[in-house]
């Protein structure tokens, strides 16, 4: 407790890393106590850290605070929280809820420094001064600390544990967050538009989809396609990698879809599951039954950040392999965070932001004792944080990039980016608005088509077709 103290009250080069953080983090703490005093040595001290693999992440703007809302909200949170867990005492109420948040926030960031240095011991001092602070049924600070927290103890034993919950509770959390945010119905609607705007005039299509393990996205767009001016398609194939065994909803739900439609006027609809993991041998004509009149569509939502490897090999194969197919258009949807910095305390600062976005979110949809919410914080975020904080090597996975970082990769790749068109980014502000939520922000960045809440960027969303001017591959 004492090294602890003393990181706490002598400033040093790494507490001002993390006091910087706290600040943009929490705003109140700058109006509480003004600005540095002595800011130039500060942002001279700040810029010469390198937090990530991409400079210009040091200028993105950081997620709002939580705390402000705290202040407003104060009043409904005087009362003792509801704990599940035995080691995870109730917080005593407090009159100053900016300091107790600003103590948790710089508790994390102490502990992920420990944990980084492999200083298991304070670590764990450490942890046991945060489990006092955070809560299931708190505010959305008290909640993602709990999971981050959850993942740095992980983090600290030799084999971390793996999955917190089984496939069907991953299924419920993420069916749940589709319900209740537009975080996923966003990606569904761009990459539908997208594929049905390139479709126009073609009769047989052949959708790929990536790693497919539900049917959410696909009965709009069969409902868009058969009210075509010129009529539906001839024939629809869906081929979905699933990975492993199907889950027997998953083909009782494709099932449907052909029966539904045929029943709009689609003359052959059929699909196909490829048990196998997404890799080049899976990506080639002949596993996946390409036919000379079909126009290829290939679908990722939130995929392909799964092979981006440090030695960036996996995701550069995979994306040739995927060219090789010469698809008329490869959507991609993926989290517009970068996940994948060298340094561990810059990716846990970074997914911290990132993360705190969502859950803040989720309080502005859900209330605070809803089970709803539970469960997707549970089975669907807990597990990314859990990822992205315990691992390391090939088990993490996952490695989520920013806009700019995707678009390198797709154009090294032989991908040249379609703009997102105004009826889409339309589209998207419609769907968008239905929530009745004001955080939600839906913008296009450099032709991509971008998500956020409350200026903080969430989800991206592009289009891709082949670039005519470069050579093909080998």
């Amino acid at each position: 407790m004492n090294m602890m103290s003393g990181w706490l009250e002598h400033p040093t080069m790494e507490n001002l890393r993390q006091e910087s953080a706290i600040r943009q983090f929490c705003a109140a703490r700058v109006e509480e106590q003004g600005e540095w005093d002595d800011g130039e040595e500060f942002m001279e001290i700040w810029s010469s850290l390198d937090f990530s693999s991409d400079p210009s992440d040091a200028d993105d703007q950081l997620v709002d605070t939580f705390l402000n809302e705290r202040e407003i909200n104060g009043d409904d949170d005087d009362q003792l929280f509801q704990q599940d867990d035995d080691h995870t005492p109730s917080p005593t109420p407090t009159t100053n809820v900016v300091d107790e948040g600003l103590e948790l926030v710089h508790l994390l960031l102490a502990c992920a420094e420990a944990v980084g240095c492999r200083d298991a011991h304070l670590a764990r001092t450490i942890l046991s001064q945060i489990w006092a602070r955070v809560s299931p049924w708190g505010d959305s600070l008290q909640r993602v600390s709990q999971w981050f927290a959850m993942g740095l103890n992980s983090r600290l034993n030799v084999n971390p544990n793996g999955s917190l919950v089984t496939r069907e509770e991953k299924s419920e959390g993420f069916n749940l967050l589709h319900q209740t945010t537009p975080f996923v119905a966003f990606g569904f609607m761009a990459a539908n538009s997208a594929i049905c705007e390139a479709a126009r005039e073609k009769d047989c299509l052949h959708i790929i989809d990536l790693g497919m393990d539900h049917n959410l996205q696909w009965p709009s767009i069969i409902h868009t396609l058969s009210s075509r001016p010129q009529g539906p398609p001839k024939t629809i194939r869906f081929t979905a990698i699933i990975g492993g065994d199907p889950v027997t909803e998953l083909e009782n739900s494709m099932r449907k879809l052909c029966e539904e439609g045929a029943a709009l006027g689609i003359s052959w609809m059929e699909y196909n599951l490829v048990r196998e993991q997404v890799s080049p041998s899976t990506l080639s004509r002949e596993k996946l039954g390409l036919r000379k009149e079909e126009a290829v569509f290939v679908n990722s939502i939130m995929q392909l950040h799964k092979h981006v490897k440090e030695s960036r090999g996996s995701l550069k194969t995979i994306l040739q392999a995927i060219k090789k197919l010469s698809p008329a258009l490869v959507t991609v949807v993926e989290q517009d965070a970068n996940h994948n910095g060298p340094f561990f305390l810059g990716r846990f600062l970074e997914s911290l932001h990132y993360y705190s976005a969502i859950f803040d979110s989720l309080d502005a949809t859900l209330p605070r004792n809803s089970l709803e919410r539970m469960k997707i914080e549970k089975a669907h975020l807990a597990e990314e944080i859990h990822n992205v904080v315990a691992y390391e090597g090939s088990d993490r996975v996952e490695r989520h990039q920013r806009a700019d970082q995707w678009r390198r990769q797709l154009g090294r790749a032989g991908f040249q980016l379609q703009v997102v068109g105004i009826n889409c980014l339309s589209e998207a502000k419609m769907l968008v608005s239905g929530y009745g939520c004001d955080g939600y922000t839906v913008a296009t960045e450099k032709g991509c088509l971008q998500l956020g809440w409350k200026g903080r960027p969430i989800m991206l969303a592009s289009a891709w077709h082949l670039n005519k001017l470069q050579t093909p591959s080998s």
